[in-house]
């Protein structure tokens, strides 16, 4: 039996129903907004019955969220054929296959943007929200569960509202989140936070009881994050990262609280957080967009006072030790819309120490951080660039090498740029760091060269920049061979002919 009581307006009880009835109030060409931001707070049950639907009767829709989708949501709808055009964010495996097929269409925009796309009309309306839920109030407002991410400009603008209400998350969830709507551009009013912890909105997302049209129960933790083992490539960046903070807080830059963090996922940034708890650091803060098992560890370390963001994307073992001690965390944490934790005017004000991980980057300090090779999406660009563009120090980390050293992560011209080289203060490799900060094109050249690059690709690279150099120019470049790496990468399997042969 479901818990109805979490249906605290009770008429809307009569809205009960299976997903596959849910489901069925798609139809084919509507626009869905649908909650879930890096695998979190995602819908576990509508989409997979639509899924289903679309293997019937051919249903094909635009999909909108927050972020990526957990449960293999993706990769099902894709491989169902019931998208035909995604934004503006996924990381399924699948997905991403069909996308560089051409087999649907995907929109990559920076996560700031979506809410005001929609709001401004510059995206179709919506049609339906799907939207995760601990529990409906009783006045139709919805509780989110692990993230907000769009969630609330999605209940806003959609004619019609599906509610699944996931009974695995525990209805005390409410309370962490701090849910605002941004006026319109014209005339709009300061977004006031100056301290991380700030509350400026509500903690549930308003919604009209007459827009809910179904009702779905469900019970399934979100996907869990991956964890990975003990890395000595991260470890090594970590090392070099961390040194930098100590370096800036004997310059007075810094502060031994250094300034709120922003941290992306993965292995290379987890361990760089948790870094953070071993050095000599106290009351930390976040402001990100997710919380990770690393944002919880400094919290348990008493190094980290609060943490902002729009998810929590956690393991299975993080995940079952914050809801068995929620309690704990509840007051540590706030979760906003991806529109907030993401805003320029905010990350500007707080001064955030923006943590980003890079597929490429080339010697001049250009990051790529979405395409292989130039064309080939791998997920996407995600909010990197607000943070890249408004923090205080904008630092990207990367291996300076991958598969077995056939590809090198430094390179001389990117073959997708989606940070500038004004938009980039810092680079870390295992090898070292290059600080960019003051640095002339030439000069940036020089410390990625002698301090990032790995020695099998140092003598290509430094002769590269040489003979650039010889032919002149601000950013010198020889555009003839500038892409060398990526021809020998599709003819050979190495960017490096001799890496190959020796592997």
């Amino acid at each position: 039996m479901h818990d109805l009581s979490r249906i605290k307006h009770t008429l809307l009880v009569t809205k009960v129903m299976s997903a596959r009835q849910a489901a069925a109030l798609i139809h084919d060409g509507m626009v869905v907004g649908a909650s879930g931001f890096t695998r979190s707070g995602d819908s576990k049950a509508v989409l997979a019955a639509l899924a289903e639907k679309a293997e019937c009767d051919h249903t094909r829709i635009t999909l909108m969220t927050g972020a990526s989708l957990g449960q293999g949501t993706d990769g099902v709808l894709a491989t169902a054929g019931a998208i035909v055009m995604r934004l503006p964010f996924q990381s399924d495996p699948v997905m991403r296959t069909v996308i560089n097929q051409g087999g649907l269409s995907y929109i990559d925009e920076n996560l700031s943007e979506t809410a005001a796309h929609i709001r401004n009309g510059f995206l179709p309306p919506i049609d339906i929200a799907i939207i995760e839920a601990a529990y409906i109030e009783a006045d139709g407002s919805i509780v989110p569960t692990t993230s907000v991410g769009n969630s609330a400009i999605f209940v806003q603008q959609a004619r019609q509202v599906i509610v699944e209400i996931n009974e695995a998350v525990p209805a005390s969830v409410r309370g962490i989140h701090d849910v605002f709507l941004p006026e319109d551009p014209t005339g709009r009013a300061i977004l006031p936070i100056t301290e991380v912890w700030q509350r400026i909105g509500q903690d549930v997302i308003s919604c009209n009881p007459d827009k809910i049209s179904a009702i779905v129960f469900t019970n399934q933790k979100d996907s869990p994050a991956e964890t990975t083992a003990d890395n000595a490539v991260a470890t090594a960046i970590a090392g070099h990262l961390l040194h930098f903070f100590e370096s800036e807080i004997a310059a007075g830059r810094l502060t031994r609280a250094l300034r709120p963090i922003q941290a992306g996922i993965g292995k290379i940034a987890d361990a760089v957080l948790s870094g953070l708890a071993q050095g000599d650091f106290e009351h930390l803060t976040m402001y990100s967009e997710v919380l990770q098992d690393s944002t919880f560890r400094l919290i348990d370390s008493g190094k980290m006072d609060f943490a902002s963001g729009s998810s929590m994307t956690l393991s299975e073992g993080c995940y079952r030790r914050v809801f068995a001690d929620f309690e704990h965390y509840r007051h540590k944490i706030l979760l906003r819309p991806q529109d907030i934790t993401n805003a320029a005017e905010i990350i500007q004000r707080l001064g955030i120490i923006a943590i980003n991980t890079a597929l490429e980057c080339d010697i001049y300090g250009n990051v790529n951080s979405s395409h292989i090779s130039g064309s080939h999406i791998v997920n996407g660009i995600g909010g990197s660039a607000d943070f890249a563009q408004n923090s205080y120090l904008s630092i990207f980390v990367t291996e300076s090498i991958t598969k077995g050293g056939k590809i090198s992560r430094i390179v001389p011209m990117v073959t997708h740029v989606d940070h500038s080289e004004h938009d980039v203060d810092v680079i870390v490799t295992e090898q070292g760091l290059a600080d960019l900060r003051g640095l002339s094109p030439r000069q940036k050249a020089q410390a990625i060269l002698s301090r990032c690059v790995h020695p099998d690709y140092q003598p290509e690279l430094d002769s590269y920049f040489e003979r650039a150099c010889l032919r002149g120019g601000h950013t010198p470049h020889l555009l003839e061979e500038a892409f060398q790496f990526y021809t020998n990468l599709a003819e050979t399997g190495a960017m490096k002919t001799r890496i190959l042969e020796s592997v």
